[in-house]
């Protein structure tokens, strides 16, 4: 098995932090210097904190340092000047973009609840890490933009299936289109946001939202996340069957812990 233990310069390579707090662990985007601006070194690093994160951590919140989320991925791939201790853009096939997408698929997972704590811009390729996360709370300062089609590419970072989920096909379009930038009334309204907060406030909203997330037994958030990931692919009659199986075992589970 490879190893994909992490080190402190590796971290520092890629623009990250990583703090883990019992069962909360806190990915800092941290190039503030960029706008928190993302590489492929950000993207395979995060792959790996979700490879190496303790068993017992239950939430991780994905914050940006500074004033911006993400202003997505660092325009200087695209040319010579490149980045020091990176490739360029260039050609990339299939399952180079694989291991970037393993940077934010990992966020899904039904053991752990995901909250993107976004504010600023959160554009590209940190619009789609803030679609990946289960909920997002936003500052009222928040600049949501899919930029990737200005670009000359497509949003590629596992976005367009939770943009679509969230919006609509059409809606979707329209926004990847145009590029155009959603503020935060608008996010609001379209669901691209569960809370928008004052940006003074961000914080310590998402330090509630995770109290409140850790008060629920671990095994039922794991089942209640399953189960409303599965939903929107499921029949009435298959979600009614996935219901019961869930609540089957949680209540096998409470009958052996009373015995």
């Amino acid at each position: 098995m490879a190893d994909v233990s992490l080190t402190g310069a590796d971290l520092d390579r890629a623009g990250l932090r990583l703090d883990v707090d019992g069962a909360v662990a806190t990915i800092t985007l941290a190039r503030p210097e960029r706008r928190n601006a993302l590489t492929f070194s950000t993207w395979r690093t995060l792959a790996r904190i979700g490879e190496t994160l303790p068993a017992d951590v239950r939430v991780v919140v994905v914050r940006g340092e500074g004033p911006s989320f993400s202003a997505g991925i660092d325009l200087r791939l695209f040319s010579a000047e490149g980045v020091p201790g990176e490739d360029t853009f260039g050609a990339r096939d299939e399952e180079f973009i694989g291991e970037l997408q393993a940077g934010y698929l990992w966020l899904r997972r039904p053991d752990i609840v995901s909250i993107a704590a976004v504010r600023g811009h959160a554009i590209g390729g940190g619009f789609q890490l803030a679609l990946a996360c289960d909920l997002r709370v936003a500052a009222d300062d928040v600049k949501f933009s899919m930029k990737e089609p200005a670009l000359g590419i497509v949003p590629d970072l596992t976005g367009t299936k939770p943009l679509v989920d969230i919006v609509g096909v059409s809606r979707a379009l329209e926004l990847c289109l145009t590029t155009r930038t959603v503020f935060a009334d608008e996010a609001a309204r379209l669901g691209l946001a569960e809370l928008i907060v004052p940006a003074a406030e961000l914080d310590t909203a998402v330090g509630e939202l995770v109290a409140a997330i850790l008060a629920i037994r671990p095994t039922t958030a794991v089942a209640t996340k399953r189960l409303l990931r599965a939903a929107p692919g499921n029949t009435l009659e298959e979600q009614a069957a996935a219901e019961r199986r869930e609540q089957a075992a949680l209540l096998r589970e409470l009958s052996a812990g009373r015995a």
